[in-house]
């Protein structure tokens, strides 16, 4: 079927068809991960990320590619998660910008967005890097523009072609890659998209939501940390305004006498809006004067906090009731940090760490679930510790998506996470503090114990699936069956002459008997060196090892 152009509802099954097919290759994109770990979650990121974009426009009521794009873009950006999702999102949102008010497009104008899209991507990456997802998206761009063909079904055609060759050839662009014999992850995944859009057009295929969009998201309930007493303002009241032009602070201040936990926030021609109340009635009358309202969701606090109690959840820490209600109780500092483990978690939140989210490895929290906990901290200025290189896109986004002051310290691991926030003092301003801890961070050697999910070679060593691998600052280091001696040696590759603290933190996988062995062990090696274990019960991780 010939497509000279395309509309909102043909975006609109090209774009759920895509996100299907991403769905169901997910892990195949997951096993391209360069490094054999059981880490390689860039399928996952950026189907849960799609899949977000396409809750966005589940119930969308418009023909207008302009506006199905655009609302699709809004919740690829609320839900994106690690940064190839981070960087999908900035695809959706070039794209949206090349398509805004336009009810139907030519060949030319879609080839345009695909090439919008490639450019906001590129300047979402500090340091772009050729031979990733980056990579595919300009080949996509470039050959689109380029093209001469008027049915948009033959462009994508074309695009998916080019796309492809230019994928097989990232090994020559990233060593790396061509070491561990894979194509890159992220382009895979957005070749996957490309081919599943294309695939909508050829056969005029009528959309199939899948079930549960959402059923990966991580959620947070903000009820269980509230005593009932506490709830001046009944009523959660959360919604988006779709319109040109708003005036934000003025929109704060008309609905400011009405509740409390406001955030009122612009993502380009929207607002996002929460806030608590006793007349939902009244704030939704406010917001209907400047633009269509989207995503309304009201809330009965006190009636979910009974249903709370009866369930037998119940606030068991003082600390734990938040009061946003007064400004003269807000803090100088707030913390959030992201960890996996039960241990870990505990050790953040005994250094002072507001909200820990459960993330990290294999399931990275995504933009609205950081703003989701900013949301809680009633606080002048916030830390976030993403403790993961993959997590730190999306703490960054989600600080651009809120008024409050957010600080995000690029921890790439837990060691770095805790000794960020051991240096912290709230005797010293907020400057001299960003300037601590980020110089901290560099002091800290972090290393990991896990296993190889599959055969492969990375520089000279061979692996096999199963074997134990040791990673310092995420490269492979060692490699052998024993876990405790694998542990040991790359410890061992560790110590330096100035070293002073040994930290080992076991995973929920590991016999304690063994741990204490490598401590004795370690011990009579290292008589003048603190050496500290705990029980971070984390899982993937056999050990988590800290050398300062």
């Amino acid at each position: 079927m010939e497509y000279l152009k395309i509309n909102g509802l043909q975006f609109y099954n090209m774009m759920v068809n895509a996100s299907n097919r991403l769905e169901e290759q997910k892990d195949f994109v997951n096993s391209l991960n360069v490094f054999p770990v059981p880490d390689g979650d860039t399928g996952t990121n950026m189907s849960m990320t799609f899949k977000s974009a396409i809750s966005e426009i589940e119930n969308i009521n418009s023909n207008s590619i302009g506006e199905v794009a655009k609302k699709l873009s809004r919740g690829a950006l609320m839900g994106a998660r690690g940064n190839s999702g981070v960087i999908l999102s900035q695809i959706f949102r070039g794209m949206s910008k090349a398509l805004e008010d336009k009810d139907e497009v030519d060949a030319l104008e879609f080839a345009n967005s695909l090439l919008e899209g490639a450019k906001l991507a590129y300047k979402a990456v500090m340091r772009p890097t050729e031979g990733t997802i980056l990579t595919i998206i300009k080949a996509a761009g470039d050959v689109a523009v380029k093209s001469t063909n008027n049915d948009i079904s033959m462009l994508m055609e074309e695009v998916c072609s080019y796309s492809e060759s230019i994928l097989n050839k990232t090994p020559e662009m990233l060593p790396v890659l061509k070491k561990a014999k894979v194509v890159d992850a992220g382009g895979m995944g957005l070749l996957i998209i490309l081919k599943g859009m294309h695939e909508a057009l050829k056969y005029n295929l009528k959309a199939k939501m899948p079930i549960n969009l959402n059923d990966n998201n991580v959620s947070f309930n903000s009820i269980s940390y509230i005593n009932e007493e506490y709830i001046k303002f009944g009523y959660c009241t959360e919604f988006f305004v779709l319109g040109r032009n708003i005036n934000i602070e003025d929109f704060k201040k008309d609905l400011e006498p009405y509740g409390d936990s406001m955030i009122v926030v612009g993502v380009e021609d929207a607002v996002k809006v929460h806030i608590h109340t006793n007349d939902p009635g009244v704030i939704i009358s406010k917001a209907i004067k400047l633009g269509e309202l989207s995503k309304i969701k009201i809330d009965n606090m006190r009636e979910q906090h009974r249903h709370l109690l009866n369930d037998e959840f119940s606030i068991t820490k003082k600390e734990d009731i938040v009061n946003l209600d007064e400004e003269e109780n807000k803090k100088e500092f707030g913390f959030i940090s992201v960890a996996m483990g039960e241990g870990i978690k505990n050790i953040f939140k005994d250094l002072g760490v507001d909200y820990v989210i459960e993330g990290g490895q294999t399931m990275n929290p995504s933009t609205q679930d950081i703003l989701d906990c900013i949301k809680k901290i009633n606080a002048k200025n916030i830390f976030i510790f993403p403790n993961n290189k993959n997590i730190i896109m999306a703490a960054e986004q989600a600080a651009k998506l809120t008024d409050k002051n957010i600080i995000v310290i690029p921890t790439k691991t837990i060691p770095q996470g805790i000794t960020s926030i051991t240096v912290f003092d709230f005797n010293m301003s907020l400057e001299e503090n960003i300037k601590a801890m980020s110089e901290a961070i560099k002091k800290v050697s972090s290393a990991q114990i896990t296993y190889a999910v599959r055969d492969t070679e990375i520089d000279g060593k061979m692996i096999h699936k199963g074997d134990i691998l040791g990673l310092i600052e995420g490269k492979i280091n060692e490699v052998g069956r024993d876990i405790y001696k694998v542990c040991e040696n790359t410890i061992d590759n560790m110590i330096k002459e100035d070293s002073e603290l040994i930290t080992i933190f076991y995973g929920k996988d590991t016999n304690e008997n063994e741990v204490e062995k490598i401590v004795t062990s370690l011990q009579k090696k290292y008589p003048e060196k603190d050496i500290q274990s705990y029980n971070g019960e984390q899982p993937l991780y056999y050990f988590i090892i800290s050398v300062e």
